[in-house]
């Protein structure tokens, strides 16, 4: 029989500065309208004209979005592993004997990691909200790479390297604002890179 729980046991943490709260272990994902709407209700103000631009304009690139991201669905196998074979070929020493990718299970890891960073991106993007990369991706990557010794370049290089494919995929698709989708990866290749490894 397990014991009661207790209300402040459901909600663990709350920080309202990061736009997050966690409920139980779920961290409850914003988007740029509810991010948008927290701001002026924690000031007590009412929407105002920058707001409903800002709103106007999010709901306009929504269909852009939600292409991009299916784009990104559809193709995120091929995505990785072109983004891979590309920074190998720049950057061969990474698969070279003693490299950062050399072995079957450093090579996984990097296209896992890769993987997982276009994930996260993809959800940033449809959000049109940077916050889940910082909450999700970049607070534990910073420490881990710090802790592996992992160079940071090759990482921030792969990043682009799937924006770019992303950005002319959906160029080709008929997207014609590709900068919403240079977003979220812009966001973190500036933030790894500010990271001293």
């Amino acid at each position: 029989m397990s014991p009661e729980v207790q209300p402040c046991e459901i909600i663990n943490k709350a920080k309202l500065k990061n736009v997050f709260i966690a409920v139980g272990r779920n961290l409850i994902m914003r988007d740029a309208v509810t991010s948008l709407i927290r701001k002026y209700d924690v000031t007590g103000r009412y929407l105002d004209r920058d707001a409903i631009d800002n709103l106007k304009q999010y709901f306009a690139s929504g269909t852009a979005r939600l292409a991009a991201a299916a784009l990104i669905n559809a193709n995120s196998a091929a995505l990785v592993r072109g983004a891979a074979i590309r920074l190998f070929e720049e950057v061969p020493e990474l698969i070279r004997a003693g490299g950062n990718a050399y072995t079957t299970r450093r090579y996984s890891a990097c296209l896992r990691d890769m993987d997982y960073y276009l994930r996260y991106a993809s959800y940033a993007l449809v959000a049109a909200d940077t916050n889940v990369l910082d909450e999700r991706v970049l607070q534990g990557l910073r420490e881990t790479y710090n802790s592996l010794g992992v160079p940071i370049g090759p990482t921030v290089r792969g990043i682009q390297i799937m924006s770019e494919m992303i950005q002319t995929m959906a160029t080709e698709a008929g997207i014609a604002d590709t900068s919403l989708i240079a977003e979220p990866f812009d966001h973190l290749t500036r933030e790894l890179s500010e990271v001293s490894i």
